[in-house]
């Protein structure tokens, strides 16, 4: 596992050991990154159920503004700080350990307001972890038109929840195992 591209190319990234973390392939991370390359460049980017870091570290490498990784696991904790610090992003980088929802409410609301927004989730798939953080996320009322939020799922997972929960899919991308649903908030 390495950064694909931008300022910290080619250095190799860590994963927590276990089975816990399924880190994103190379191809997918890079195929994922073609998708936002329009997007990535002066956000504020959400790596939410962070793992290794590796999709936020891309975001850093490739000109996001600041990235936020949120993970509940200590090993996911260490691994993603040692990440950082090698490709030398502390100054741009916020690690918090803690449970998905509540980080992802309290980040929103700390934010500069016109700030734009990437939100990448990747929950353990088929639990619906990430809903309660989609209704943080709308809670916070800070959810603007241009920001996205993908969620990695299971190739099997239903997208009606996601409209229940008031976003609209505004792409989907499938992969051999899994899928990026591309969201925006559905306005009334």
């Amino acid at each position: 596992m390495r950064v694909i591209a931008g300022t910290a190319r080619s250095i190799p990234l860590v994963a927590p050991e276990g089975k816990d973390t399924r880190p994103t392939t190379d191809r997918i991370k890079e195929t994922l990154f073609n998708i936002l390359q329009n997007d990535i460049a002066g956000c504020s980017f959400f790596d939410i159920f962070a793992g290794s870091g590796a999709i936020g570290i891309e975001a850093l490498s490739r000109g996001a503004n600041h990235a936020y990784f949120v993970d509940n696991g200590r090993q996911a904790i260490e691994a993603i700080t040692a990440n950082v610090r090698k490709c030398h992003f502390e100054n741009r980088a916020d690690i918090l350990k803690s449970e998905a929802a509540f980080a992802a409410e309290r980040l929103m609301t700390r934010l500069p307001g016109g700030e734009h927004k990437v939100i990448f989730l990747d929950p353990p798939y088929d639990k619906g972890l990430e809903f309660p953080v989609l209704s943080a996320l709308k809670r916070s009322g800070r959810l603007a038109e241009e920001d996205i939020i993908i969620v990695e799922t299971s190739l099997r997972a239903d997208t009606e929840p996601f409209s229940e929960a008031g976003f609209e899919i505004v792409r989907e991308k499938k992969y051999k195992n899994q899928k990026h649903l591309f969201l925006r908030e559905r306005k009334a």
